[in-house]
């Protein structure tokens, strides 16, 4: 823990909580190894009225300004595991890092999440983003969320539907945003193995001599190729979501960029490749201060020189400007920003 002096003030560093690196304080860092020590300083904070940020693995946040106030870092730990005839029933803590939580699970013979591997952050947060990659998101596999809930103080649970699971997306980031610190997780994990193939590289493998960890030494792999890690290059991985367009404007768009990249989500809807409209705009390795589209994958912003997250959002401004200008689509992004006090807007950092 990195503590600062100025003027009679102790801050505390948070560049080595946040994945992308950046260097800004807080006043006051607290780390809860324990539940009942998270559910105490949360409810604390909200009582006092005091700007509060939980963090897991800081890998989907953008810390626009030093915070004013309370930074509580969520280092619970714990798995257990129930099972009857058909599932395993995995209850796990919120601090559990998720990739040693799929590493857990193919150890312990409960396969499922391969296809997710390789993902930073905490489990806490993966229900807040509803994380996914490669054909597979966090929703197929809850059962329910454990929160606490800052303006009662009471901890909630709620299932998965009641979630309000989308692309991305999860009511913790709508009606809930700000109101709820996440416990536990439930996961269901079926005992009859169906291998998801449905995506790129798997599509390789050979379906006879397939197994769990084939397809997780794959994800792996293929994620490390170009995804940065981020302690060596800070980064929150994909930084832009992949929009969602009418099948006609996907269309029209395949009309004069024969190349485009898109993936049907039904007879009406097409998702396309954020990443290729980014690198077909031209914007590989362009730059604003500290901060660059990789040039490996431009879905992603990476810290090159002491970015700042003033840095980070103009450029990222710039994306969604130009390819708006472009091909008629907006792109969102994945992180939340948070500023001085709290969670703001990209447009508004």
């Amino acid at each position: 823990m990195s503590i600062r002096i100025m003027d009679s003030i102790i801050t505390y560093s948070l560049a080595t909580h946040n994945t992308l690196g950046i260097d800004v304080s807080c006043e006051h860092l607290i780390k809860a190894t324990d539940e009942l020590q998270l559910i105490d300083t949360c409810l604390d904070a909200a009582n006092k009225k005091r700007p509060l940020l939980a963090i897991g693995g800081g890998s989907n946040i953008v810390l626009t300004d030093s915070f004013k106030g309370i930074v509580v870092l969520i280092a619970t730990k714990g798995i257990n595991v129930v099972e009857d005839q058909d599932c395993f029933h995995l209850s796990v803590a919120a601090g559990e890092n998720w990739h040693e939580l799929v590493q857990f699970c193919l150890t312990h013979n409960m396969p499922g999440l391969e296809n997710l591997a390789l993902i930073p952050g905490s489990v806490g947060a993966a229900p807040i983003q509803n994380i996914g990659a490669y054909g597979a998101d966090f929703s197929q596999f809850c059962e329910w969320v454990e929160y606490l809930d800052l303006t009662t103080g009471e901890r909630v649970r709620l299932d998965a539907e009641q979630c309000l699971f989308d692309y991305r997306d999860s009511i913790f980031k709508s009606t809930l945003k700000d109101k709820a610190v996440i416990l536990n997780v439930g996961l269901r994990l079926e005992k009859e193995w169906r291998p998801n193939l449905s995506y790129g590289p798997l599509q390789q493998l050979s379906a006879t001599t397939l197994t769990p960890t084939m397809i997780f030494d794959c994800i792996c792999a293929t994620r490390s190729s170009k995804l940065p890690d981020p302690a060596a290059l800070g980064n929150v991985g994909s930084f832009f979501k992949n929009p969602i367009v009418s099948s006609e404007h996907f269309t029209q768009l395949q009309q004069e960029y024969p190349a485009i990249v898109g993936y049907p989500v039904n007879v009406d809807k097409v998702k396309l490749a954020a990443g290729w409209l980014i690198e077909n705009a031209g914007l590989k390795g362009h730059a604003i201060g500290g901060a660059a589209i990789h040039l490996k994958q431009a879905l992603v912003i990476v810290n090159v020189d002491k970015a700042t997250g003033a840095d980070v959002c103009t450029l990222a401004r710039e994306v969604i400007q130009r390819v708006n200008q472009i091909y008629s689509v907006y792109l969102e992004v994945e992180p939340r920003i948070i500023g001085a006090v709290g969670e703001r807007e990209l447009n508004d950092a």
